[in-house]
């Protein structure tokens, strides 16, 4: 998978030279139409709606203040199930009919690299996909600008933990899909860097998983910890199958677990789930960006529950932001690019987004967390 990945935005090297269409679209003297292809249903629906609630939780307060130089932000997202092929169909539609100024949010690994092509022929910035994968850092590509830190940055941490604290038996279990592989492979190359030896690797195939075969072949290798390459539905069926066999090794995941799937999935069995996370603590009040989300967020509905996964769709969308003023008030493509090249870091406490001529990868910000009792994650 990650060779297909790769040429697929090596190709584009080969046709961005020769676009068919200016990629100014989207943007008039009132609005700015920005568009995004997302998993709204399925397993991972819940969590990636979250991301589009953050997100328009502050275009909405932009909205309310005036907009971007009078322009206000419409937001558009569809839903692809996770589907690569609908990935392309809502992007072509998003492009073509619809005419957005870019593609934000986005995601999924391979849904990433099958859109790529297609939005650099036509000029178009894709903002802020939810993947951390590598090689969309490695391979530089003028319109793709990533925000969240790499999957790469995050197994460097887990793995780093691990040997810190003495746990040297380590298995991982990962969904067998562009995803999931994309997880396994930063896993094995970071505790390759670090002589950490992870003998049993168990793969559960999204489509038709069979958790109970899963857990196991845990149980048998009796590890003292496992790394998880799944998110949404996919980590909880597994951990629950898990805890109902004798093996109890710590569980670690990746970022793009949301603790709120898990507070809702297993309740207090989740205490104890070690998480990479990529944005500041909600617990951090005296971090401005974590107070504003909060005042933002009860100002709308007083009864709503902070949500880790909603707050780093608000911060995508306020990097988002900076860039259109970056672009100034006769915004276009090129505008946008150069804005965020050439404007300095965007910082919002320990999380830096930095981006410059030659490199678009975002923040490398990542902490580990671990969820306690009730069901918060302490840092």
């Amino acid at each position: 998978m990650k060779q297909v990945i790769q040429a697929a935005i090596l190709s584009i090297g080969l046709i961005s030279g020769t676009p068919l269409l200016a990629g100014d679209a989207g943007v008039t003297d009132t609005a700015i139409l920005i568009g995004s292809t997302a998993v709204l249903t399925g397993p991972l629906g819940p969590q990636t709606t979250d991301y589009t609630i953050g997100s328009g939780l502050y275009f909405d307060a932009i909205n309310a203040a005036g907009g971007v130089y009078g322009r206000k932000i419409i937001y558009k997202p569809l839903d692809d199930g996770f589907d690569v092929k609908r990935t392309l169909e809502n992007t072509r539609k998003l492009l073509l009919d619809d005419k957005v100024f870019l593609i934000y949010n986005s995601t999924g690994t391979a849904h990433t690299a099958a859109i790529l092509p297609l939005l650099t022929e036509h000029k178009t910035v894709i903002f802020g996909p939810v993947t951390g994968a590598s090689t969309f850092r490695d391979h530089f590509n003028r319109y793709l600008f990533n925000v969240r830190a790499s999957y790469a940055n995050e197994a460097q941490r887990i793995v780093q933990q691990q040997l810190q604290v003495g746990l040297t038996k380590v298995a991982m279990v990962y969904q067998d899909d562009g995803f999931g592989n994309a997880l396994m492979a930063e896993v094995k190359s970071a505790a390759e860097s670090r002589k950490l030896d992870i003998p049993t690797f168990i793969k559960i195939n999204p489509k038709q998983p069979d958790f109970n075969a899963a857990a196991a072949a845990i149980a048998q290798a009796q590890p003292q910890a496992v790394v998880m390459g799944t998110a949404g539905l996919t980590f909880s069926s597994f951990v629950k199958a898990l805890n109902a066999t004798t093996a109890r090794p710590v569980i670690y995941g990746f970022s793009v677990v949301s603790t709120d799937m898990l507070n809702r999935e297993m309740g207090a069995a989740a205490r104890g789930i070690v998480l990479a996370q990529i944005m500041p603590s909600l617990r951090n009040g005296s971090v401005p960006v974590v107070q504003e989300y909060l005042r933002l967020l009860k100002a709308k509905n007083a009864q709503a529950e902070p949500s880790s996964s909603q707050f780093e769709g608000f911060i995508h969308a306020k990097v988002l932001v900076e860039g259109l003023r970056r672009g100034g008030k006769n915004l276009s493509t090129d505008s946008f690019i150069k804005g965020l090249e050439t404007g300095g870091d965007i910082s919002f406490g320990k999380f830096v987004a930095h981006y410059s001529p030659d490199s678009h990868s975002g923040s490398s910000y990542v902490e580990l967390a671990i969820m306690d009792a009730a069901g918060q994650l302490r840092y």
